[in-house]
């Protein structure tokens, strides 16, 4: 909201941009500023002769921390006495949400006489100069900067001495330079012929050399090939071996339990051997028991026989002869059973020799697998440990994460709240700014009726012409 009016007279009007008006005598003036920035504002006038002004300011824009609008009136009276009146009007609010007001009004003494051109500027003071620097020396900056100026100086006796180097090696160069340039002048077709045949024989050497490393790369990559081939047959004997091994393992797991069965069998028969060979010596000592009895009752009794045929049997040679034949006919079964079961012991001895050896094998490969195992499990362990230690970092990570998620929505709640209320008193404090807005326009009129007044009466008394008066909204 901006107005202007401006009252002109036969005499001379000023006006400066530092809110200060300072009329002639017999002159009326009425100043609107706006601007589109907040900041403190001052609106002033004076009078020569019955003067009379007012001087009002607005703001467009309404922004943090900067006062939004300041209007004001006065008058006096030039004299021996005066008298002086001021209302003001005066807003602002800062940060979040905060608003205040002021009213003010008063009455003076004696008025001052006109003011000379050139304005009253107006005074701003920055609260953040006159609050005191909080300057702090660290008491490590003398080894610092002692540190730095030691460095500075060694880099710069480098660049000298590089410098001088540098100067050298060109002095260098160029000495050289003259002298190949020379050397080139004096011996040029002397230097070719001679250097000529010195290159021909290192290119001849540098070629030999090239053919030689050709055919050792090539007897290489045949060695190679071989190489390739034998580790192919290697490794196809080796996974020959590790099936040949398997069936092996197999076969003598199976010989260990047919070895078992044997030797069971074997204790068996031993047991059954002994029970007969006890059964036998039994029987051997009872039928010579009975032998002797029978002997003794015959030698004890005679006998008498008469036989018709004139043939005489020898019991005796018979018995004899049948005891012999059935005494060959056990030793002969014995020794059979003895040798077949002697074979059958040697043949699993055989074998067990046989396997002997790929058993202590086994049970070494059957160690390290262990070992291997053993070693594999305290991996595991460790490995579960160190999951078992991630998944509690997790886990208080994914706590500490929601909890800072928590406050953060908390903090954000709050700052809503804040906003909320910030607008709402933004809102009340632009209603309440309209409704004095709305007054001021209201003494505005009023002034501007008075001034009217003050002049019409003026200019009564003084006899002059009153000018035009033109108001613009």
């Amino acid at each position: 909201m901006s107005r202007q009016c401006v009252a002109r007279n036969q005499c001379k009007t000023g006006f400066s941009a530092a809110s200060a008006f300072i009329p002639s005598s017999c002159s009326t003036s009425f100043i609107s500023r706006s601007t589109s920035q907040g900041g403190s504002c001052g609106t002033a006038a004076g009078y020569g002769r019955f003067g009379g002004g007012f001087g009002s300011r607005s703001l467009y824009n309404v922004g943090g921390c900067n006062r939004i609008s300041v209007a004001g009136r006065g008058g006096g009276f030039y004299g021996p006495a005066g008298f002086g009146a001021g209302t003001g009007i005066s807003y602002g609010f800062g940060g979040a949400s905060g608003g205040a007001f002021g009213f003010g009004g008063g009455m003076g003494g004696p008025g001052f006489p006109a003011v000379p051109n050139g304005g009253i500027h107006e005074v701003s003071v920055n609260q953040s100069l006159l609050k005191p620097l909080k300057l702090e020396i660290d008491p490590n900056i003398q080894n610092i900067r002692k540190g730095e100026k030691e460095q500075i100086q060694t880099l710069n006796n480098k660049f000298a001495s590089f410098i001088d180097k540098v100067r050298f090696l060109e002095q260098q160069n160029k000495v050289l330079e003259t002298k190949w340039a020379i050397l080139q002048e004096q011996g040029n077709k002397t230097v070719r012929n001679n250097i000529e045949p010195l290159f021909e024989t290192y290119i001849g050497n540098l070629r030999r050399q090239l053919n030689s490393l050709l055919a050792d790369r090539e007897n290489l990559g045949g060695e190679l090939n071989k190489v390739q081939s034998l580790a192919e047959d290697f490794k196809n004997k080796y996974e020959e071996e590790i099936n040949k091994r398997t069936t092996v393992e197999n076969e003598f797991v199976i010989l260990k339990k047919e070895v078992d069965g044997a030797y069971m069998n074997k204790t068996e028969l031993q047991a059954r051997l002994d029970s007969l060979v006890e059964e036998i010596n039994f029987l051997r000592a009872l039928y010579e028991a009975e032998l002797s009895q029978m002997q003794t009752q015959i030698s004890d009794t005679s006998v008498i026989l008469t036989m018709d045929n004139n043939r005489s049997l020898d019991m005796d040679s018979i018995i004899a002869e049948v005891k012999a034949q059935y005494e060959e006919i056990a030793n002969r079964s014995r020794e059979e059973a003895e040798s077949w079961y002697q074979s059958r012991y040697e043949e699993l001895q055989a074998t067990a020799g046989r396997h002997g050896d790929d058993l202590r094998n086994t049970k070494q490969e059957i160690s390290e697998l262990n070992r291997h195992v053993q070693r594999l499990r305290s991996e595991i362990d460790s490995v579960k440990k160190q999951c078992a230690s991630l998944q509690t970092a997790i886990a208080d990570a994914e706590q500490r994460g929601e909890m800072a998620l928590k406050d953060a929505r908390a903090k954000l709640a709050e700052l809503e709240d804040a906003l909320q209320k910030a607008k709402a008193d933004l809102a009340r404090n632009l209603r309440e700014y309209q409704e004095l807005m709305n007054v001021k326009l209201a003494l505005d009129i009023e002034i501007a009726t008075y001034r009217k007044l003050l002049e019409g009466e003026e200019c009564r008394l003084s006899g002059e012409g009153a000018g035009a008066v033109n108001i613009c909204k």
